[in-house]
């Protein structure tokens, strides 16, 4: 017969180890990898074909040159009137309070 104990404690180390039960694991995991297929997608990645489509995406950078670094400073001030703010908010929210 085996110790319920030593079983219980492997059962833990795994769990621990995956980041949480396997059924949740496997189901963020599944949602990550949609989400992230989308952005890589947006991208014109092909997941048949993902070398080639590397390749391409850099030459399609490279032609643009300085195209593609206003390109993404202006995602990145877009994205930065939100995040910026929000984060902002949350650290003086969360800050400690002296006694």
């Amino acid at each position: 017969m085996s110790d319920p104990r030593v079983t219980s404690r492997a059962d833990d180390t795994f769990t621990r180890f995956i980041g949480g039960t396997p059924l949740a694991v496997i189901g963020r995991l599944i949602l990550l990898s949609i989400l992230i297929g989308v952005v890589l997608s947006a991208f014109g990645l092909d997941p048949l074909n993902i070398l080639r489509s590397l390749q391409h995406l850099i030459q399609r950078l490279w032609d643009m040159g300085f195209d593609a670094i206003r390109w993404l400073w202006g995602y990145f001030l877009l994205g930065a009137v939100i995040v910026i703010p929000i984060w902002l908010i949350m650290r003086v929210m969360n800050a400690p309070r002296g006694r």
